[in-house]
């Protein structure tokens, strides 16, 4: 009788361990492969027509590129795209071009859409 008790308390405690473990395991998740700060929420409002004017967005955007580098993560894709579009709103061509240029080094995947962007600039 005793060596049954002994062996229903010991996989008792082995079930316990192990489902602690399987749940520790859970808890932590891979790691975000991009920071996004208040990117989602300023394009969500710039696509709806709700946004700020240009320059706050572009303040709002570039302090989030500074949290996102001191953090030691990577912006999403779109981020600087989102941003040439906003300098090229506001005026400022040579940023514009040069957040293009970056969005397309950092995501070659969207070189033929950058450089239709960049197409659309030319006189």
């Amino acid at each position: 009788m005793k060596t049954m008790n002994t062996k229903k308390k010991s996989g008792g405690i082995a079930a316990a361990i192990a489902s602690a473990l399987l749940l520790s395991a859970c808890a932590g998740g891979p790691p975000h492969l991009y920071q996004w700060e208040g990117y989602q929420p300023q394009v969500y409002a710039y696509l709806k027509g709700d946004a700020q004017d240009a320059q706050q967005q572009i303040s709002v955007l570039e302090e989030g590129l500074q949290k996102i580098r001191a953090n030691g993560n990577h912006e999403p894709p779109g981020y600087h795209a989102q941003l040439g579009m906003l300098y090229a709103s506001s005026g400022r061509l040579d940023r514009m071009q040069s957040e293009f240029l970056t969005e397309k080094k950092l995501f070659p995947e969207s070189t033929a859409y950058i450089d239709f962007l960049l197409s659309k600039q030319k006189p």
